[in-house]
């Protein structure tokens, strides 16, 4: 198979993990996965599986290679027999890492890198060959209180760092190494008392590559505090750096919008900086050392002498399109705003000519507030702090932003105010540099690019599909002019959320990676402040329709936007301990504001793509983390609000979001590790299903044992499109052609068909179950299952029902065809022009292009000729445009 670089770039060098599917049956795991390049060469890799098919092939593999010089444009991978499972063949340039009591030691081969497993460093040093470039490092934390007394607002600031619970290596091979290091963040407490204070957890892991100088780390806190009191200041990582040499000799880079921020705490600029000074500042500004004569050059080292000592610089990126450098001499002055810019690079470095570091960081103006600072540049040891929220900007509130719910307003779920931040988590992820002098700063610039958007090699689509992973899915297909409008209006539907984002500035510390709900196309913004409307939170799954778009394309912003989405629903939407452990909070103004906490919304089927794609240990943590879910839900009925508790069971639970969320979670769970206790569990719930009347209809309510994976009988309500609109024709699909199971598979099928024109009997069995028939005929919903029904059927009349209903049903499609935004520009009640779309709905979004993506790819030959004739001379009838314009 022929492997490439996401989006065509390839680094210069450097390491890089990522992962490959197979077919069933295709790779055992005795045999070993080659790597070649372009010219026949070998690629040493470090390999491992990821996944496993029911009958114990291997379904996914992970690989680590590193390269010390630009790596091929495209690599091919092949199976071969060898010894034992995935081992790489015995080359040189392995890492070695050994560890004692107190530390871990792993030697790259470039660089010495000496971890804590106690105390608060969690760097001891790093050495680049006979130059220690690191002396320390540790996290960072503010905590800011509040008090008013005697008509006194006081605001008091507390210090905190990490305090090391455990580090262990997590993994090891000969190209790649793993280190994990969990704590959490303690204050200096009382000296007298010996009390201190812990809070807000952390989980970080430090990736080393063979033959590297850089390390890349993924750093998690989560928040424990109670957000009416605790609020953070300012939360980060620091980093020691000897200093060394004459001042002038020393350097500071922060990367901008496009070039480099380039200074010296002695800058030789001043009145005599003409001729032979002006040509050795000009070295200086691009990091070359210079060297002046104590006596041919004595006036001008006198003006150098007189100039000001610049101690500290820092970087502050306020907004996603603003950010300011500033410069300071001591504590004791102002600083100086030395520029403004909109969008930093997220690199900044720090060294003299014999050595130093650079830190750059993924997503940093994305995430803002953000900030990079070095401090005690002219003393023998600088800081180079980064900042993932910075103390120069407003402390993280977290508080709720009313003090009631409102459920009827705003569809809000629940009376129960039940928005905490407890629990929740955020991840960022950089990565370290080290050097043996200073770099040039196009290697700077080079650098900055790509750790804000790190390499990955992937597969070709066509690939992705032929190993038959992740359920029914298409290609795309421009073959026909029907086909080609479809994907118009699929790749128009992901090109307006990538402008939204942009246009509506979706970004921030605990926003980017989602995106919003619901449109007002009265005040022609988003319902950013109508409760259940708000923010998105996984709801009818955006993140699947992302990743289905890149996976039958490739393309690398698609990619870009799923991967935030994954990292943000992941961690800040879903619950990772407490009271609503494995829990996810449904859409809100707040995140974690819904009194609605669902196994949906954190279900390990929405984050399998990413981690499948990239091996990230992260995502595969926050799988783990939900695949007991359905003991929480025993301690917090769903359907409280509707039914009173059953002495018979537990809890109840419904076919769609809740046991299909289950099912997700272990399915996952067994493919991953074969761990025979969630296939159990599995397997009994699939049992009850196919032995039970309804099966997979929606709207039924059960209830539930999760002490004995028990489903009992309870209750029909009726057609509630629970069933389809959480990935669940995704997810029943991949399980049933996972395990071979005839029977869920006809089930599945039959469900296509319940919900169509194309049921025998429909009428009968539903009074035979005592329901009326409402809701229970054909919608986008259900129109990828009768899909999948249609094609193994082979129902044409279905087919066309299935099409009728995505395309030509108006309303009813939810999706007006052609997509076509508006451009308004003169408006009174906005406060800028905009671009919109006045009927957009993420939900119906979602869900239309994640039915039409499967549809394509199963009856995809019998869209309806004409379509996309007829279709624009609807929209053309139909007009549009803004109300109030």
């Amino acid at each position: 198979m022929v492997i490439h670089w996401l989006g065509n770039k390839r680094p210069k060098k450097g390491g890089v993990t990522w992962g490959i599917p197979w077919k069933r049956g295709a790779l055992t795991r005795d045999e070993l996965v080659k790597i070649e390049g372009e010219n026949g060469e070998d690629i040493t890799v470090q390999s491992w599986i990821t996944a496993y098919w029911p009958d114990g092939s291997v379904k996914w593999t992970a690989h680590a290679a590193s390269f010390s010089d630009t790596p091929p444009q495209r690599l091919y991978a092949y199976k071969t027999v060898g010894p034992g499972p995935l081992v790489s063949p015995d080359v040189d340039g392995f890492m070695s890492v050994e560890q004692t009591d107190d530390c871990i030691d792993v030697d790259t081969g470039m660089i010495t890198c000496r971890i804590s497993k106690k105390g608060s460093d969690i760097i001891k040093y790093i050495r680049r060959g006979d130059v220690t470039v690191c002396t320390g490092a540790k996290l960072v934390c503010i905590r800011e209180s509040r008090s008013i007394a005697s008509g006194l607002r006081v605001r008091a600031e507390e210090d905190f760092e990490s305090q090391i619970v455990e580090s262990e290596i997590e993994s090891q091979g000969p190209r790649r190494c793993v280190i994990r290091i969990r704590g959490r963040h303690i204050n200096k407490g009382n000296a007298a008392t010996g009390i201190y204070r812990g809070w807000l957890p952390f989980d970080m892991r430090l990736y080393f590559y063979a033959g590297q100088e850089s390390i890349r780390f993924v750093y998690t806190f989560f928040y424990d505090g109670n957000p009416y009191a605790d609020f953070i200041k300012g939360i980060g990582m620091t980093f020691s750096v000897p200093m060394a040499g004459p001042l002038y000799n020393r350097y500071v880079r922060f990367s901008g919008d496009s070039g480099l921020f380039c200074e010296s705490p002695k800058n030789l600029m001043n009145k005599m900086t003409y001729g032979k000074y002006e040509d050795l500042y000009r070295m200086q500004i691009e990091g070359k050392p210079v060297s002046l004569d104590p006596e041919q050059d004595s006036r001008f080292l006198a003006m150098v002498d007189d100039s000001a000592v610049w101690d500290c610089f820092k970087l502050v990126q306020y907004s996603s399109d603003n950010y300011a450098i500033f410069k300071r001499t001591n504590e004791h002055c102002s600083f100086v705003e030395a520029t403004r810019g909109n969008r930093s690079g997220g690199l900044a470095c720090v060294g003299h000519e014999k050595g130093g570091v650079a830190v750059g960081v993924e997503d940093f103006w994305q995430k803002y507030p953000s900030s990079l600072e070095t401090l005690g540049v002219v003393s023998d040891i600088a800081r180079l702090t980064l900042w993932f929220w910075p103390p120069d900007c407003e402390a993280m509130d977290l508080r709720h932003y009313d003090t009631s719910t409102h459920v009827l307003s705003s569809y809000e779920g629940f009376d129960e105010l039940r928005s905490t931040p407890y629990g929740i988590a955020n991840t960022s992820e950089f990565a370290l540099y080290c050097f043996d002098g200073m770099p040039g700063n196009h290697m700077l610039v080079e650098i900055a690019a790509e750790c804000a958007s790190p390499p990955l090699l992937v597969c070709e689509p066509e690939y992705y599909r032929k190993t038959g992973v992740f359920g029914e899915w298409s290609l795309v297909d421009r073959s026909t002019p029907q086909r080609a409008f479809i994907e118009d209006q699929l790749d128009a539907l992901v090109k307006f959320y990538k402008g939204e984002i942009e246009r509506r500035k979706w970004y921030g510390f605990w926003n980017y990676g989602d995106v919003m709900h619901s449109y007002d196309k009265v005040r022609h913004t988003w319902r950013y402040d109508i409760g259940g409307y708000a923010w998105q939170n996984t709801e009818l799954v955006p993140n699947m329709w992302l990743w289905y778009m890149f996976l039958r394309s490739g393309r690398e912003d698609v990619f870009r936007m799923a991967e935030a989405m994954t990292r943000h629903t992941s961690e800040v939407d879903v619950y990772h301990f407490g009271e609503y452990a494995g829990l996810g909070s449904r859409h809100n103004v707040l995140h974690w504001g819904c009194g609605c906490k669902e196994a949906r919304i954190s279900m390990a089927g929405l984050h399998r793509y990413y981690y499948y794609l990239t091996a990230d240990e992260r995502v595969g943590d926050v799988m783990d983390e939900v695949k007991e879910v359905d003991y929480t839900v025993g301690n917090l009925d769903p359907m409280r609000a509707y039914y009173p508790p059953d002495p018979r069971f537990k809890t109840h639970v419904r076919i769609g979001p809740d046991v299909m969320a289950f099912c997700s979670n272990w399915f996952t769970r067994w493919e991953r590790y074969e761990d025979e206790v969630y296939k159990a569990k599995l397997f009994k719930c699939l049992d009850f299903l196919k032995s039970h009347p309804y099966a997979l209809v929606s709207g039924g309510v059960y209830g539930y044992d999760p002490d004995k994976t028990q489903l009992h009988d309870f209750k029909l309500s009726g057609g509630d499109p629970f069933m389809f609109c959480f990935g669940s024709q995704f997810i029943w699909v991949e399980i049933a052609q996972a395990i071979g199971d005839s029977v869920l598979d006809n089930m599945i099928m039959d469900m296509g068909q319940f919900y169509s024109s194309f049921m025998e009997k429909k009428d009968e069995k539903l009074a035979e179950w005592g329901v009326p028939n409402r809701g229970f005929d054909m919608s986008v919903y259900s129109s990828g299952l009768a899909a999948y029904a249609a094609s193994r059927r082979g129902i044409k009349g279905l087919a066309e029902e299935v099409w009728r209903t995505l395309l030509m049903d108006g309303e009813k499609s939810w999706v007006r065809l052609p997509v076509e935004s508006e451009e308004v520009t003169s408006l009174i009640t906005c406060v800028k022009p905009v671009t919109e779309i006045p009927w957009i709905s993420t939900n119906a979004v979602s869900q239309w292009a994640l039915n039409v993506i499967m549809s394509m790819g199963l009856i995809g030959d019998t869209v309806p000729k004409g379509i996309h004739e007829l279709l624009k001379k609807r929209q053309s009838r139909l007009g549009g445009g803004a109300s109030d314009r």
